[in-house]
Parts: structure tokens; sequence; C-alpha cells
């Protein structure tokens, strides 16, 4: 049977602990995810290398929250050396389109100057924040993207970054993976708290959160 992917869909689906993607990027088929292990990053354990930290203070990039939220998504769906394919295809472009707009997706981005050079999107839902995907066009741009989302979410109380799966790279920043169980223990937990996705952060705050980050070589 065929459905529409709407944001009353994946907001159920999001508190059920599943989430979507595409067969391809030209396909309209969607597949509902639910891990048996399941990536999240511990908001009280990130860990950020120490040449990342000399990036995220010296690069001069620029980072804002959701003034760019569909150019960020269309770029994460951009084929690029490393994947030529996409699970982001053009139903989940309209439905999280749909899902920003009525206050449940946000982005992160990085700009050098006027151009979009990396960021990152996800839907938030009372206390979690449901990581969905990155891209970068500029060396460790969407490393930056990643520093201020965390320190966004650790300043507004939320209780959970879900990450779907756990990679090396993710592993870096301290990322972990829990059982279904356990993820689902957790969901409720964030579930049952309150946040709101903050736009801005001052300087002075974010600073005091890098500080605060746990370095690692």
């Amino acid at each position: 049977m065929e459905y529409r992917l709407t944001p009353e869909l994946l907001l159920r689906a999001y508190t059920s602990g599943l989430f979507p993607m595409g067969e391809a990027r030209g396909a309209s088929d969607i597949v509902w995810v639910d891990p048996e292990w399941r990536g999240i990053i511990p908001l009280d354990g990130f860990h950020i290398p120490r040449r990342l930290r000399r990036t995220v203070r010296n690069a001069g990039l620029a980072v804002r929250a959701d003034t760019a939220f569909e150019r960020v998504m269309q770029a994460c769906a951009a084929p690029r050396r490393d994947r030529r394919e996409t699970w982001i295809n053009d139903d989940i472009l309209r439905a999280y389109a749909e899902l920003h707009r009525a206050g449940y997706a946000h982005s992160v981005e990085c700009w050098r100057g006027n151009t979009l050079v990396g960021g990152l999107y996800g839907v938030t839902i009372a206390g979690a924040f449901f990581g969905e995907s990155m891209f970068t066009r500029e060396s460790d741009a969407s490393k930056v993207a990643l520093v201020h989302l965390v320190a966004r979410l650790a300043h507004a109380g939320y209780r959970l970054l879900d990450t779907q799966f756990l990679t090396d790279h993710l592993a870096r920043f301290g990322a972990i993976e829990v059982t279904r169980q356990e993820y689902r223990r957790r969901l409720d937990d964030a579930l049952s708290g309150e946040a709101e996705f903050p736009r801005t952060l001052p300087e002075s705050v974010f600073a005091r959160y890098l500080q605060s980050f746990t370095q690692t070589s």
C-alpha cells in the first residue's frame, strides 16, 4: 500500500525508535529502519581531537543554524567520490522540509563568506535530537558543524543525540553503540524531557562548552 511520507508519520516513527531511508535517490520506496544496535553520542562524553579544536577556533568559518535547511539537505543528497548513491530521495527531501517548517527539523551550517561549505541536519522531539546526515565541501567543515551542534544540545538540556549507526568517524567523537532495548530506554527518558533547539549560541557560551569537551590526540 502506498502512503505519503508526512511530518506526522515521521514524528510517530521517531518516537517509536524507527527512522526512514530511501532505497535510492531516484526511487520512491521508503524502508523503515530499527537497528539491533544503535549509534549515539553521549552528550556528557563528547570528544574533540586536538587538531579539530584548533580548526574550530581558527578556521574563520561562520556557523549558523536554520538559515539554509533545504540547501543542507540537498548537499547531503548529492553524489560524492566515496558514495555515488544516496538514500535521500525526493519524498524524504519534501517531507523533512515540511518538518523543518513545522519546527521539528534543524540544520547547522558552516559558511565561508557567502558560500555554504559544510553542515548537518536532524530532527528534534522533546529532549532528543536525531541526527540524519552531514556533508562537507571544505576540510573538516562538517566536523565543525558537529561540534557546534553538540554545544547547542548540551546548552539546551537535550538528553539524547542519536547517530543511527556507529562509524569509525563518529567513534572519534565518543559515539558508542547501545542495544535496541537500551536505546528505547534512553529514548523514553529523552522524550520525557523538554528542550528547545537554540538557533543562536553566544560566543562566550560556545567557548565554555568547547573548553569542556574532552580533548583527544
